[in-house]
C-alpha cells in the first residue's frame, strides 16, 4: 500500500498496520512546524531519547518560510543533518522499518514519507565466551545486537572487500540475518546457494536464531549427530573463518556465528592452538585428537576387554575388573552416562551459587557411595570419569554431543553383542562420519579423504602462520 498525500488517510493506514491504539510501546505522535503538519511514529525503548529531542527541536525551530517543503529529498538534505536517513513510498516499508527500531515521519501533502535510523537495542558488553576461553589472546566475545558484531569483526578484517549483505528472515519477526563474506577469496556457487536457500525460507520466525536458521539450511538425517556447521561466539575465529574463504551467517538477538563450509576437522581445533607456540599449539592438538579418540572408544573397549579376558595379553590383565558387582557392567555404563548428563543438565539449570554443592552431591552419587551401595565396581567410574573429561576436552559443544552418541551406540552394542557389536558400531560409526555431507561440494573428511598432504600437514601440526601463508601462495 502506497502513502497518500492527505494525512489523515496515511494516519488510518498507519494505525491499521501497527496496532497503534493497542500497543502501548508503540508511539504515534502529531507534529506541527510552521504551517506544515506531520505524524512521527517509532517504539518507545528503541528510538533514542537524545536524537528524537534533536530532531523535534530542529524542525519546531525553523524559519516559517523554510517549512514550506516542495522538494522533500532537497529540504532533507537541508534541515535534517542526521547520517542514517531515507526516504519510502510504502507503508509496508515504514512498518518493518518502525518494528526493527527506526523512527518514520509521515508530512502532509507529500505521498513520500522519511525513515531515520535512530535505534538502539539493549545490550550488554562484548565479554569472553564461557565456551570457548583461551590462556591468552583478546577477551571480548559477540553480542546479541547484530550491528556490534559487524563492527568487532571489520575491526580486524579493514578491508574493503569484507561484505555484509543483510536479509530478512521470518514473516512474523522479521529476524535481521547478515551474510558476511570476503568477495576475492569466498565461492561464488556457495554464496548463490545460500542466499537462495535464505530467500526461499517460509517461516513465521528464527525461535532458536542461528540454529532454527541452520536446520532450515541444512536438510540432515536424523540418525546423524554430526555437526554439519560450526558456531563460535568470537570474533576473531569468525574473521579467521573469513580470511579463508568461509561464510559467516550472523543472527540478530544471537551471540553465535554460524559458520560455512566446515568439515570433520574444524571442530577438532581451537583458538588456543594459535595463541601458543607453534610447538606448544601442535602438542596441545595432539592431546586433543587422542582426547577425542578415548572419549569415542575406551569405556566400550574396556567393555569389550572385561567380558573377554582372553583377548587381553598378560601384561595387560590387571586393567579387567576385581569383582563383577550386583549389576551388569554394561548397565553400570549406560547408568553412569545417563547419570553424567543429568548432572550436567541439571548444572545448567542451577543458580551459580549452588552450582558447587550440586558438584559435590553429583560428585558422592556418581563415586564412593554409589560403590557402597553396590550400584557400581570402582573401574566403571574411572573410566567414566576419564571419557567424561576427555569429551569435555573437545572444543566443540555439538560435536562433543555426536561423541556422547557414539559412545553410547558402541556402548549398547558391545554389551549385547560382545566383540561383533564392538566392531559393528565402529562400522556405523566411521560410515556415519564418511557418508555426512558438508554445505558446498568440499567432502566432510577432507583433507584426509580425498588426500591432500599440505592441507592434512596444517590440521594435524600447528605450523607458523608464515609457513601456512606460504603453502596458501604455492
Amino acid at each position: 500500500m502506497n502513502l497518500s498525500k492527505k494525512l489523515e488517510h496515511n494516519i488510518t493506514s498507519i494505525n491499521e498496520q501497527l496496532c497503534i491504539k493497542k500497543s502501548f510501546d508503540i508511539i504515534g505522535r502529531n507534529i506541527s512546524f510552521g504551517n506544515t503538519k506531520g505524524y512521527l511514529v517509532f517504539i518507545d525503548g528503541f528510538a533514542k531519547d537524545d536524537i528524537m529531542l534533536w530532531l523535534l527541536d530542529n524542525l519546531q525551530n525553523l524559519p516559517y518560510e523554510e517549512t514550506n517543503i516542495t522538494n522533500l529529498k532537497k529540504w532533507i538534505a537541508n534541515h535534517i543533518g542526521y547520517i542514517e536517513i531515507e526516504t519510502f513510498t510504502d507503508i509496508d516499508k515504514l512498518r518493518d522499518s518502525v518494528l526493527s527500531g527506526a523512527v518514520a515521519l509521515v508530512i502532509d501533502g507529500h505521498n513520500e514519507g522519511i525513515i531515520i535510523d535512530a535505534r538502539t537495542y539493549p545490550a550488554r558488553g562484548p565479554q569472553e565466551p564461557d565456551l570457548e576461553k583461551v590462556t591468552r589472546g583478546s577477551r571480548d566475545g559477540l553480542v546479541e545486537t547484530i550491528i556490534f558484531n559487524t563492527a568487532l569483526i571489520r575491526r580486524r578484517i579493514r578491508d574493503p572487500k569484507l561484505i555484509f549483505e543483510m536479509k530478512t528472515v521470518g514473516k512474523r519477526s522479521k529476524t535481521d540475518v547478515s551474510i558476511g563474506y570476503i568477495d576475492d577469496l569466498v565461492d561464488k556457487n556457495l554464496l548463490d546457494n545460500i542466499h537462495k536457500k535464505i530467500d526461499n525460507i517460509q517461516v513465521d520466525s528464527l525461535v532458536m536464531a542461528e540454529k532454527s536458521l541452520e536446520e532450515l539450511l541444512i536438510k540432515k538425517k536424523w540418525y546423524n549427530p554430526m555437526p554439519q556447521a560450526r558456531f563460535t561466539e568470537r570474533p576473531d575465529v569468525v574473521s579467521a573463518h573469513l580470511l579463508e574463504g568461509h561464510i559467516a551467517i550472523i543472527v540478530d538477538t544471537s551471540p553465535s556465528v554460524l559458520l560455512l563450509p566446515t568439515t570433520f576437522f574444524h571442530f577438532t581445533q581451537h583458538s588456543e592452538d594459535y595463541y601458543q607456540n607453534p610447538l606448544v599449539g601442535t602438542y596441545i592438538r595432539w592431546v586433543r585428537f587422542l582426547a577425542i579418540l578415548i572419549a569415542i572408544v575406551l569405556s566400550p573397549l574396556w567393555l569389550m576387554f572385561a567380558k573377554n579376558p582372553s583377548y587381553l595379553p598378560d601384561f595387560l590383565k590387571f586393567i579387567g575388573p576385581k569383582e563383577v558387582g550386583n549389576i551388569p557392567l554394561f548397565v553400570q555404563f549406560i547408568i553412569l552416562e545417563l547419570g553424567l548428563d543429568m548432572l550436567r543438565i541439571a548444572s545448567i539449570h542451577t543458580p551459580n551459587t549452588l552450582s558447587t554443592s550440586l558438584g559435590i552431591i553429583g560428585g558422592l552419587i556418581l563415586s564412593q557411595f554409589a560403590v557402597d551401595v553396590g550400584w557400581f565396581i570402582p573401574e566403571t567410574i574411572l573410566y567414566m570419569a576419564i571419557v567424561g573429561i576427555c569429551t569435555f576436552a573437545t572444543p566443540s559443544i555439538e560435536f562433543a554431543m555426536a561423541i556422547r552418541l557414539f559412545r553410547l551406540l558402541l556402548l549398547l552394542l558391545t554389551g549385547l553383542f560382545n566383540l561383533y557389536g564392538f566392531i559393528i558400531g565402529l562400522i556405523i560409526v566411521l560410515t556415519i562420519i564418511f557418508t555426512t555431507k558438508t554445505f558446498s561440494k568440499i567432502s566432510y573428511t577432507w583433507p584426509l579423504i580425498p588426500f591432500n598432504g599440505k592441507a592434512l600437514s596444517n590440521v594435524l601440526f600447528r605450523k607458523p602462520i608464515i609457513e601456512i601463508k606460504r603453502n596458501k601462495n604455492k
